[in-house]
């Protein structure tokens, strides 16, 4: 598979905080190669043609063979044309597909929701620690038969009393008396595909204390699955408890060493993270297009609905959130590749190092798809009216399923949590200089104000923002750090703001990079882009100051509170913009096509 067709600055994660990047260095869906686009489009006509016509059966939610196993079906058929050995390397029969054809694949997959959990737990999270942390025995036996779908996988680490602390498990694995099988005892909870798996990857600790991984195929005495849960989402995928009592399982499955599960577990939930974002950018462009379809056909007045003001202000605003975010995972998704294509070591573990060092850019992914997805699909059935609370329409279904976005593959509270830890962890080792990035914010605050070079061009006053945002960051990270030190993890909803204020920097400047590449077409859809990230830009400073504003007043007060205010109001400062206007612009872009308007461009 080819690889990424722009030059790629192998800068850190993180950088992107303190560090100037060119339109040139980003990955934008414009820069798709061919292979990467039929990738897209063979797995969009498999959704539609052969899953999309399932979704009233699979829907039923009822426990029992028949709806178990059209799933499991469904899932086998992807196999069947290639889909499912995205991520195996081609000398265990899978396909290696780059990150952005993944990228791709995970974004088609977000059409229905159900399939693309399934498909996601064989593909991502029921792969991967096998791909990653196998012995050459257990990738021959267990790989080329997931490829084809003949096996299936899933994933099997949060319990009743572990949910986000997976370290707390309290599954126990002991060696056996004659030392040739580890025998399992405990509990597993919320496993998707649990059902019909054939391969499960389960955490437990080595005598209750090392925390390790196994493999534990279907069929093994003392291990049984249990009842399908009642969901209130994702109701045509499998979700079930998994019980070990007294479990047997060969010696040789245990999945990389003991008490290094945890390496498994998190290097598995980063790719996670980052294949979920990808997942609800395509959930989105779905209900951005249901709903411009049925603005035009419901009438209100005499008029379509979709000739009203605020309608037009959802369809624009659903968007312009989703252009950001689908600017973020394509960028994620080529700095992914070009990590991972460099020469040098040992492939498998070159791309353990790139998914531990992009981290903070998979968390980010997840968050933000995941809040706008939820997002959309609210204002998705705001559009349908009472008809949008009817099951019989697809928002509805979609509402309930994108929930689900925030709390798996770790809820956003760890999330957010996970990109502050991580950065301030870089920043102590010295591999991101973020204290030299502050200590020289400060040396800038002390001299009063400069007279640099204001930007220039068509984007100037976006241009200016973001570098202002990224100093805002500086200066509330650097009073929160400096107040609270090692005990900043602590400080929870500081942490939380300051993750914001990340996440909207790296989106400001993935959208901004991404209008710049296209503003080179003159066309009308770089125009409508534009638009986009001015409207982007704009109400994103906003949320970074009040979140700037938030994280400040918590860390000081009196009269050093005052100075970083004053501080933090100029920084902030951004001329006023008609985003009414800019939004209508979108929205009549979206009504024009009855879709998401900046669709591989």
């Amino acid at each position: 598979m080819a690889t990424t067709p722009v030059s790629q600055d192998l800068k850190r994660g993180g950088a992107f905080l303190i560090s100037e990047t060119a339109p040139d260095e980003i990955f934008t869906p414009a820069d798709l190669n061919d292979d990467q686009r039929l990738i897209g489009r063979t797995a969009e006509e498999f959704i539609v043609n052969e899953v999309v016509p399932q979704i009233p059966e699979l829907e039923k939610h009822k426990e029992g063979p028949h709806r178990e196993n059209l799933m499991r079906d469904l899932v086998k058929k992807a196999g069947e044309i290639g889909l499912l050995g995205a991520g195996i390397p081609e000398e265990y029969g899978g396909s290696a597909l780059d990150k952005v054809s993944a990228a791709v694949l995970s974004e088609k997959m977000g059409i229905y929701a159900s399939f693309g959990v399934a498909f996601g737990a064989q593909t991502g999270i029921g792969t991967i620690p096998i791909v990653y942390f196998g012995t050459e025995e257990q990738k021959k036996k267990f790989l080329p038969r997931m490829a084809t779908g003949e096996l299936l996988a899933c994933y099997a680490l949060s319990e009743p009393q572990a949910g986000s602390d997976a370290l707390a498990a309290r599954t126990r694995a002991v060696l056996s008396p004659e030392g040739k099988s580890w025998v399992l005892t405990g509990q597993k909870m919320w496993i998707t595909s649990g059902s019909y798996s054939d391969v499960y990857t389960v955490f437990a600790k080595v005598d209750g204390e090392k925390f390790s991984a196994f493999i534990v195929e279907r069929g093994t005495p003392g291990f049984s699955t249990g009842a399908e849960e009642n969901k209130m989402g994702i109701r045509g995928s499998s979700t079930v408890p998994l019980f070990f009592e007294n479990a047997t399982i060969p010696k040789e499955n245990l999945l990389y060493e003991i008490g290094r599960g945890h390496i498994v577990a998190f290097n598995t939930l980063n790719a996670g993270r980052f294949s979920l974002g990808g997942s609800c950018s395509g959930s989105c462009k779905q209900v951005i297009a249901i709903a411009s379809k049925y603005s035009k056909e419901r009438t209100a007045f005499g008029k379509q609905i979709a000739e009203f003001g605020l309608i037009k202000a959802k369809l624009g605003e659903m968007a312009i959130r989703e252009y950001a975010l689908e600017s973020m995972i394509y960028r994620t998704a080529g700095a992914l590749e070009a990590a991972m294509s460099a020469p040098g070591e040992d492939k498998i573990k070159q791309a353990m190092r790139v998914l531990e060092e992009y981290a903070i850019e998979s968390s980010i992914a997840k968050v933000m798809g995941s809040e706008t997805l939820d997002y959309c699909v609210d204002e998705g059935v705001q559009i349908f009216g009472g008809y949008g609370f009817h099951e019989d329409y697809p928002v509805a279904r979609m509402y309930r399923d994108s929930r689900i976005n925030r709390i798996f593959e770790g809820t956003n509270e760890i999330n957010r949590l996970v990109i502050i830890q991580m950065l301030m962890k870089r920043a102590t080792a010295g591999t991101l200089p973020l204290i030299p990035a502050a200590l020289k914010l400060r040396e800038e605050l002390l001299a009063g104000p400069s007279f640099d070079e204001a930007p220039r061009g068509a984007f100037a006053e976006e241009e200016r923002s973001l570098a202002q945002a990224k100093k805002i960051f500086l200066l509330a990270a650097g009073t929160a750090v400096e107040k609270f030190r090692d005990q900043l993890a602590n400080q929870q909803e500081i942490v939380a703001a300051l993750a914001n204020i990340v996440m909207n920097v790296y989106a400001m400047e993935s959208a901004l990079r991404r209008a710049q590449k296209a503003t080179r077409t003159r066309s009308a859809v770089a125009a409508t882009m534009a638009d986009a990230t001015r409207a982007f830009v704009y109400n994103a400073m906003d949320a970074i100051e009040k979140d700037a504003r938030t994280a400040l007043a918590a860390t000081e007060a009196g009269d050093d509170l005052v100075t970083l205010l004053a501080a933090l109001r100029r920084f902030a400062k951004h001329a006023p913009l008609d985003v009414i206007a800019l939004r209508r612009r979108v929205a009549d872009a979206v009504l024009a096509q009855n879709r998401y308007p900046f669709e591989g461009r």
